[in-house]
């Protein structure tokens, strides 16, 4: 006769490592208030939060008007460091981890949406034709992504 076994319990630790919202940042304010919402969310759910950021080189104007010195990186994780420092202090709890990239967000985020419980992400709201015309990294992800996203529009 054979017998079953219980299940084993995941630690919280291993609970947390395998649960993990993602959430893209730019600084704007939709992305920013998408940010707060994803570490209420993550917090409320036991998950960790994944901030990525990306950045990519301007082609469009030339390569002689970047500045000397522009640090895209840097200016990311300037903008970054006190926002991490705000988590901590108002979600003690939370396991934060944070990835800043070269390239276009889309892509990047549809990959980072792999293994994710949730992608939230800001939308700036600039219309149908600008939208058109730029393309939208929100409708990308909702259309794209490996889970469900969760899009935060900007107040009006």
């Amino acid at each position: 006769m054979s017998s079953v076994q219980p299940a084993k319990q995941l630690s919280d630790i291993d609970t947390k490592q395998s649960r993990r919202i993602v959430v893209g940042i730019d600084g704007s304010n939709a992305s920013l208030s998408a940010l707060e919402w994803a570490a209420r969310q993550a917090d409320f759910t036991d998950a960790s939060l994944e901030i990525v950021a990306a950045w990519e080189w301007p082609t469009s104007f030339g390569w002689s008007l970047i500045p000397e010195g522009w640090d895209p990186s840097g200016d990311l994780r300037s903008m970054i460091e006190p926002l991490l420092a705000t988590l901590q202090a108002t979600h003690p709890r939370l396991v934060v981890t944070c990835k800043i990239v070269e390239g276009h967000p889309a892509p990047i985020l549809i990959r980072e949406s792999i293994g994710a419980e949730l992608l939230v992400v800001g939308s700036r709201g600039h219309g149908e034709f600008y939208g058109m015309l730029i393309g939208s990294v929100s409708e990308h992800c909702v259309a794209h992504a490996a889970c469900p996203v969760v899009v935060f529009r900007e107040k009006a």
